[in-house]
């Protein structure tokens, strides 16, 4: 019997629209022979499901929905939410309780990773090579020059919890500091603010199935853009190079700390960790636990790179997770 299986996207914050192109990307991928595959958008307005071309209302209740009198329940939940409440433990934890098994990791490794200043920390008491940063509050007493004291100029302003590059600034004067950082706040409750390093901007992707950890092929980033931003990410301004212009040697070295990184946090389904590369040695720069995943993003890119099919991995993925919550693995 298949499976059913809710996409899910949508979410509170200006990445909604990520999230509905990465829905389409993995509806696009699935295994339609093993899965029954719905959309399920969530918001603040409404939770709902895409069902033979009507919509449908989400029963929070048992996570299920009723149409024509039947009741359809979901068997396992692909969340693609970029943000809250799909990236940061909070969908996580609700799955939990109702038993149901879903993609991503869990409520602990979500919230961490989704909190840049924080993970960045954790994994820097481990040796992981960070770059310099603070972080401010809302109800934070700063003062700007003493944060350019501290971090010097270039700095790169962005909130602290979120994604796909929205409100990020990078700032080069004293004087524009200030605006990016208001800026940034009107994103988040919390701002990053994190030294500039310069050199070779790399990607690495990890997932975990029944036969252990897969680490994927690097890929490099280059932008003509001030940095890699909204519009080189989604717009196209940006060259996308797998395997990476780097060597043998820094390709180990990237796909091993990402690798320890996955098991560190504890994590489940596909990850990916950036790195930038100043010198011969990598610097973190942020672990993603919902990857982007249109066609065209890394994790498919990357996926291809390895000889290996997104519907394969997926299934996968999906199949591990569904057998260990119902105690077979």
């Amino acid at each position: 019997m298949k499976k059913n299986v809710a996409v899910i996207w949508g979410g509170y914050s200006s990445e909604k629209e990520v999230s509905e192109r990465s829905a389409a990307g993995i509806c696009s991928f699935m295994d339609k022979e093993k899965y029954n595959v719905f959309k399920v958008k969530i918001d603040r307005e409404s939770w709902e499901v895409e069902h033979q071309g009507s919509i449908y209302p989400v029963d929070r209740n048992d996570f299920s929905f009723t149409s024509n009198g039947w009741t359809t329940k979901f068997d396992f939940a692909y969340i693609t939410i970029h943000g809250t409440p799909g990236e940061d433990g909070k969908l996580q934890g609700y799955f939990d309780m109702l038993r149901i098994p879903y993609s991503n990791c869990g409520v602990l490794a979500s919230a961490l990773t989704f909190n840049k200043f924080t993970c960045n920390n954790f994994l820097k008491s481990f040796n992981f090579d960070v770059a310099s940063s603070i972080v401010l509050r809302r109800d934070t007493h700063y003062d700007v020059q003493q944060i350019i004291e501290q971090l010097g100029l270039p700095v790169f302003v962005k909130p602290n919890v979120g994604g796909s590059s929205y409100a990020t600034t990078k700032v080069k004067e004293s004087g524009h500091l200030q605006t990016a950082i208001d800026e940034a706040f009107v994103e988040a409750p919390e701002v990053m603010i994190e030294s500039f390093i310069s050199g070779t901007e790399v990607t690495c992707g990890c997932y975990k199935t029944e036969s252990g950890v897969h680490v994927l092929p690097v890929t490099e980033v280059v932008t003509r853009n001030e940095f890699f931003d909204y519009n080189a990410k989604y717009k196209g301004q940006v060259e996308e190079i797998t395997p990476a212009r780097i060597s043998d040697e820094l390709t180990r070295e990237i796909q091993r700390e990402t690798e320890i990184i996955y098991n560190l946090i504890d994590a489940k389904g596909i990850i990916r960790v950036d790195f930038i590369i100043p010198g011969n040695r990598p610097v973190l720069l942020e672990v993603n636990t919902t990857p982007g995943m249109t066609p065209t993003s890394f994790i498919p890119q990357q996926v291809a790179a390895a000889n290996l099919t997104m519907m394969g991995v997926l299934s996968e993925i999906i199949e591990f997770e569904y057998e260990k919550s119902t105690n077979k693995i």
